[in-house]
């Protein structure tokens, strides 16, 4: 049986990003199960559609990301990748209000 999921190798690679500005695309391709070939490509696709910027620091890359984008599809192109990124953000428990405040 073969394994699917709802989001996109496209939308895991800006995800892994989102959470690390300046993850290296090794790291990408491991935590989202797929070739480096394959994440540097997606990282170009993005850039090249202006989703992200991409600037040289030294021997390393650091990403910024575009949250105005729309999404691509044209059934959720009336949203955009920031909201996308704000509801699989990663949170860290110590840094969430107290719902008791």
């Amino acid at each position: 049986m073969a394994q699917w999921t709802f989001l996109t190798n496209h939308a895991h690679v800006l995800m892994c990003v989102s959470d690390n500005p300046n993850v290296r695309i090794r790291d990408v391709a491991a935590q989202v199960g797929i070739t480096e070939r394959a994440a540097q490509r997606i990282v170009s696709e993005l850039e090249e559609a202006g989703y992200l910027e991409r600037e040289r620091e030294g021997r390393r890359n650091s990403y910024r990301l575009n949250p105005a984008m729309p999404l691509r599809h044209p059934l959720d192109s009336d949203h955009r990748i920031g909201e996308l990124l704000a509801t699989f953000a990663h949170h860290n428990p110590a840094e969430s209000p107290d719902p008791a405040d």
